[in-house]
């Protein structure tokens, strides 16, 4: 009896030390950097490390069109020669290149096909903060560590959980741009964009950073929201899971093909994107 009531004492003890609260060891705080110039510094230094690239993967790409939420999840594949030269291609109904989208350092694309036959297009001297289809190549850009943060006095440094976050004025005294930095690996992770009036015209996610070459990092996810202005049908999203990424030289012939706006011939709607509204142009 003795014994069975031991066994029992000793069941009962277990059983409510295993029930009581795991101990969390607390996060480890990272101090971030102390002024805009540090913070500059180290984003600067990581770009001297950036290099051309070709990766592929997956799109999720959402939008509305006619009231409606559409869905397009499609194959990519994706060069980048920085600091300004970026070409996306996926495979939308058997099309290898149903979606082009590209951007050197004056102009950017968007086109597609079969059922769309859409082409548009401007410079991006013209643009203003409003537009929405700019963000997609400029995020691209920036994503791959091609971040603008060359005026210092533009700037100012500020801190959220775990984020260094520098926050870019416009001459409206209010934010143009925020990007979050990771304090511990110093790696962008968010970067928000905002028009002339202060309201978020997109934003853009990056995560699963991978290395591909020695201080060359690259992340494996990214999604771009753009917000839908007033009247419009609404926000488009879209999200890049890359699969795999490496490095990748260019010849001056391979150059002019990825990254030269390509002509309109072959597509029936071609647009200019005016003041952040496509404009339709003679074909």
């Amino acid at each position: 009896m003795l014994r069975k009531t031991v066994i029992i004492i000793c069941v009962l003890i277990l059983f409510h030390a295993g029930c009581e609260p795991q101990r969390r060891e607390p996060e480890p705080i990272f101090p971030g950097k102390k002024s805009v110039s540090e913070a500059m510094h180290a984003l600067n230094s990581r770009s001297q490390n950036i290099g051309s690239l070709k990766a592929s993967g997956q799109c999720l790409w959402q939008y509305y069109s006619n009231g409606k939420r559409r869905k397009e999840n499609f194959w990519v594949k994706l060069w980048v020669n920085p600091p300004a030269e970026v070409y996306l291609q996926g495979d939308i109904g058997f099309n290898p290149r149903g979606i082009v989208l590209g951007s050197n350092a004056n102009e950017f694309w968007l086109l597609i096909k079969p059922e769309v036959s859409r082409y548009s297009w401007d410079k991006w001297s013209e643009q203003g903060s409003s537009s929405g289809l700019m963000f997609v190549p400029k995020t691209l850009d920036e994503a791959f560590g091609i971040v603008e943060v060359s005026d210092e006095k533009a700037w100012s440094l500020s801190k959220e959980d775990n984020f260094d976050v520098l926050v870019r004025g416009n001459n409206n005294r209010g934010i143009d741009k925020k990007i979050y930095i990771n304090r511990q690996d110093y790696l962008v992770r968010k970067i928000e964009y905002f028009d002339v009036n202060g309201e978020a015209v997109a934003i853009a996610e990056l995560d699963r950073y991978r290395e591909v070459s020695k201080e060359f990092f690259v992340p494996a996810s990214i999604k771009i929201i753009m917000y839908g202005e007033e009247g419009s049908d609404g926000s488009a999203s879209i999200r890049l899971s890359l699969s795999s990424a490496k490095s990748e030289s260019f010849t001056e012939i391979r150059r002019n093909n990825l990254f030269n706006r390509p002509g309109t011939s072959g597509y029936k709607n071609i647009f200019r994107i005016v003041n952040g509204q496509m404009v339709e142009q003679p074909g």
